[in-house]
């Protein structure tokens, strides 16, 4: 039996984006879903990609994990 991720929902989807908005004070934060694939979305600032927010469900909790890679020519 093959494992398969199960996907962020639109409704977690919408709650990591007004947590984001809420926590930061940004209306300009936006998560939105990743195209074929199920495990994390996608968080931006106004058009900007910013990193990726992982969904992780592990013995019956769930909890986010944010990645944001930062170029050295952006420093």
């Amino acid at each position: 039996m093959q494992y398969q991720e199960k996907p962020v929902e639109t409704r977690r989807t919408q709650k990591l984006d007004a947590y984001f908005k809420r926590t930061f004070n940004n209306p300009g934060l936006q998560v939105k879903a990743r195209p074929r694939k199920n495990d994390s979305a996608e968080l931006y600032l106004n058009d900007e990609f910013l990193g990726l927010v992982y969904k992780d469900e592990d013995e019956g909790e769930l909890s986010y994990n944010f990645s944001m890679a930062i170029l050295d020519v952006d420093l």
